[in-house]
């Protein structure tokens, strides 16, 4: 969320990061929301000194025995209180029409960001891994999961509709002992702590986030008021909200392993079979607080933290810098991590690691204290996917399969799997 002051100091800066995006210009119209704002403001003080002042006089008025002036002065503090109400709410909707406005305002992507409307203009950054060559047709992993006997895609619609899925058996296993894996290392070798959130949130924490009211077609609501979350880096960021953070405490990183739901109400079409875009899917999240100053190296960090559990799992990936016009909402800058899918002969995100600024803070008012300091500022926000593990298992039955339909286990994940080195179709 953007500080409307900011706006009106840097309004050629402003535009300039929303023409980086393929926005068109729009500080005219925030500036006269934020003129009608000032203006009702001012209404409201004008009427409140002028309320002041003429109690002063009525006391002064019957004190010098003036009962006609001192009438005259009731008469217009009656008429003073008959406008108070409409005018506290043309300042209480003024405040809401520039707040509304503002929030729909995505981030302004940092200058080393490629400029690009989609997914096409991202820039590849690097490449790990070799790709494997097959001596057959690999397949897709719904084939491979539905051959083993373990992945039901109609039993899942029965229950649930489309966008769903049952793993059972060593697949449910598979799935369960990749999240375990990946918790171990970013808690005992990358340095995270482990957070098990709430899975149901209020409107505040989606709003802190930028999951509202921007995107609230993509989400799930529940009656009683609360909403799914799509990612723990809602609940994790919102850990801080309404806070203040010694420095000290700085960098904190938190990690989750957690469902998520999307109702991918922009998906109308794609990858409508298998695990890719699904309704409820598993993942481990990545979650960092910190000073400006620390956030750019932090991002870096983040992002060879996710590149490390791919690399640990030997599956061979690239490393995307997204374009201006293919980041997150909540973005200044992102790395995605694309996976090598054999079965689709193409690489797939499976991981997105994003540096937020002051962004987010600002939305949930999450400030610290600067060593030697009595002010207060923004802390940075950033979030990753570390990985998501339903797309993780994707990979792993796609890279690691057998001619006989058999996937091989990844010898880091053997410990998790009880000594098991290979999932075989159900006889």
């Amino acid at each position: 969320m953007y500080d409307i002051k900011w706006i009106r100091d840097n309004s050629e800066l402003f535009e300039a990061g929303r023409s980086r995006r393929g926005l068109s210009p729009i500080s005219e119209k925030l500036l006269m929301l934020d003129d009608a704002r000032r203006h009702a403001i001012g209404q409201l003080q004008v009427s409140q000194e002028r309320r002041n002042f003429i109690s002063k006089e009525i006391g002064i008025a019957f004190k010098e025995g003036d009962h006609a002036r001192a009438e005259a002065l009731k008469s217009e503090v009656a008429v003073i209180k008959e406008n108070w109400d409409r005018l506290e709410q043309e300042e209480k909707q003024a405040k809401e029409d520039l707040e509304a406005a503002l929030l729909e305002l995505p981030n302004m992507p940092m200058d080393d960001v490629p400029v690009g409307l989609n997914e096409h203009d991202n820039l590849e950054v690097s490449r790990w891994g070799v790709v494997r060559e097959f001596s057959f047709q690999p397949k897709e992993h719904f084939d491979l999961g539905e051959k083993l006997g373990l992945m039901d895609f109609e039993a899942a619609a029965k229950i649930s509709g489309a966008r769903f899925v049952v793993n059972k058996g060593q697949l449910a296993q598979l799935e369960r002992a990749l999240a375990q894996f990946m918790l171990d290392q970013h808690i005992h070798v990358n340095g995270y702590m482990e957070v098990n959130p709430p899975l149901l949130v209020r409107d505040d924490a989606m709003v802190g986030t930028a999951q509202l009211p921007k995107f609230r077609d993509d989400q799930f609501s529940v009656s009683s008021g609360y909403w799914l979350i799509p990612t723990a880096e809602v609940p994790l960021t919102n850990l801080v909200r309404e806070s203040i953070l010694e420095e000290k405490q700085l960098p904190l990183r938190l990690t989750a392993g957690t469902y998520c739901f999307r109702a991918e109400a922009g998906a109308a079409g794609r990858d409508t079979r298998g695990m890719i875009r699904q309704h409820q899917f598993f993942k481990v999240e990545l979650v960092s607080i910190t000073t400006p100053q620390q956030s750019l190296i932090e991002h870096e960090r983040m992002t060879a933290c996710a590149e490390n559990i791919l690399q640990a799992l030997a599956l061979p990936y690239r490393k995307m810098l997204l374009c201006s016009g293919d980041m997150g909402f909540a973005s200044q800058k992102t790395y995605d991590l694309e996976v090598w899918l054999p079965g689709q002969n193409t690489y797939r995100e499976i991981s997105s690691c994003s540096i937020c600024g002051d962004f987010q803070a600002r939305r949930m008012n999450a400030r610290y204290r600067p060593h030697s300091s009595k002010t207060t500022q923004f802390v940075h926000t950033l979030n990753g996917s570390g990985i998501a593990v339903g797309r993780a298992l994707v990979a792993v039955l796609e890279n690691y399969q057998e001619e006989d339909g058999s996937v091989i286990i990844p010898e880091i994940l053997r410990p998790y799997m009880r000594g098991l080195d290979r999932i075989s179709p159900v006889a």
